[in-house]
């Protein structure tokens, strides 16, 4: 009769995967370079649209496109289609440049053959989907932060008003904040659709994140047409997020925010567990 001991090993539950995954991800993304420039990039752009956006009238005179320092942070209203440039150069920029940072960061992984590690000995798909949405988000909320204290120091520089109700600053930043998860899982989602094409990858972040389909749109249907709700799950923090939010504007960002994750999470787990690794 034998007495050797049977040994059981238990699976790990889902939280416990998903911590090793988030371990994994935030310790590459601490020792990038990527992050900390994508960081100063997002500084400065407040700095470019503040210091050089200007038309010269009549007189000669260069009329500033802003007139108060918080417009680059946000527009003053929500904004359903197009209605100038100034509305969109704002805040919602960091967007642009964080899906780039994402579609890099993802395509490192199938490049290197990283992501097959992983798929064979660690991780489920879900978790990949997950962790990657977390991660990047916290990237681009760690942008809006730099983006807005280039801001501060930029209109300081050029002497542009900073009058403001702070309550509907706070939450116009909390809310863009908030939708960097959505804008997150929706990135993880088309680098997963073009994992095998990299320079794809990047163009459809870019395109998604500019918000020239949603706002062609909006231009072609029109905003009294097209459902409120329906807005503002297409157009994100783009549309609730603006110089006159409320508390309920919060809540708003983040139920849509939530949506997107659960949509684009569930999407492209559903590719990951059809397709190959590569």
């Amino acid at each position: 009769m034998s007495n050797a001991r049977e040994l059981k090993f238990e699976s790990p539950t889902f939280l416990q995967r998903l911590k090793g995954m988030l371990g994994v991800d935030f310790y590459r993304l601490f020792h990038t370079p990527l992050f900390y420039i994508f960081l100063v990039i997002a500084a400065i752009i407040p700095a470019m649209i503040l210091g050089m956006t200007g038309m010269e009238n009549a007189e000669g005179v260069v009329e500033r496109m802003y007139t108060n320092t918080w417009q680059i942070i946000a527009a003053d209203k929500p904004v359903y289609g197009f209605e100038g440039i100034e509305k969109y150069a704002n805040m919602n920029m960091v967007f642009i440049f964080g899906g780039i940072m994402v579609s890099i960061f993802i395509g490192h992984d199938y490049k290197s053959g990283y992501v097959k590690q992983i798929f064979t000995t660690h991780a489920k798909k879900q978790d990949y989907m997950l962790s990657k949405t977390v991660v990047c988000a916290f990237s681009m909320a760690c942008m809006c932060i730099t983006y807005l204290l280039g801001g501060v120091v930029a209109g300081a520089l050029t002497k542009t008003s900073f009058e403001v109700n702070v309550g509907s600053l706070i939450f116009a930043v909390l809310g863009k904040m908030v939708m960097s998860l959505g804008w997150a899982s929706l990135y993880t989602f088309l680098n997963i659709i073009f994992r095998r094409y990299f320079g794809i990858s990047i163009a459809s972040s870019f395109f998604f994140g500019t918000g020239i389909l949603v706002i062609g749109i909006g231009m072609l249907v029109g905003s009294s047409v097209t459902p409120v709700a329906l807005n503002v799950f297409l157009y994100g923090s783009s549309v609730y997020a603006c110089l006159s939010s409320t508390p309920l504007t919060l809540l708003i960002c983040l139920a849509t925010s939530v949506a997107w994750t659960a949509v684009y999470n569930v999407l492209g787990t559903w590719i990951l567990y059809r397709s190959d690794v590569y």
